[in-house]
Formats: structure tokens, sequence, C-alpha cells
């Protein structure tokens, strides 16, 4: 745990990604599972989700 807290504190944008990405994924994986998409499909969405969550927490740390 403690290994954990020193990666948030050293690596707050990375953190808050990673965080961001699995939450919007697993947001996505509920909302669209019963749509019947391709896997290429699911791997295109779920990449451009992860470069969303990332500039979002590349935001949120302005200051």
């Amino acid at each position: 745990m403690k290994r954990l807290q020193q990666f948030w504190n050293e690596h707050p944008v990375l953190s808050n990604w990673a965080v961001l990405s699995v939450g919007m994924v697993v947001i996505l994986y509920f909302s669209a599972r019963h749509v019947g998409f391709e896997p290429t499909q699911w791997a295109a969405l779920v990449g451009a989700t992860v470069g969303l969550a990332g500039l979002c927490a590349w935001i949120i740390n302005w200051e």
C-alpha cells in the first residue's frame, strides 16, 4: 500500500489517468455490451476512451 501511495504522490497525472481509464472503460462496457460490436470495434472504442481519459487527467491537473 505504501508503494501505491508513493506512486500516487510522485505521478498524479498518471494515477488519475489510470483510475479514469478503468472507470470509463467499465462504463463503456456496461453501456454498450448488447450492441454487438466486433473485437476491432471494441479495441478502437477502448483506445479512444483511454485517450480521452488521458486528456481529462491532463486538463484536471492544470493549475
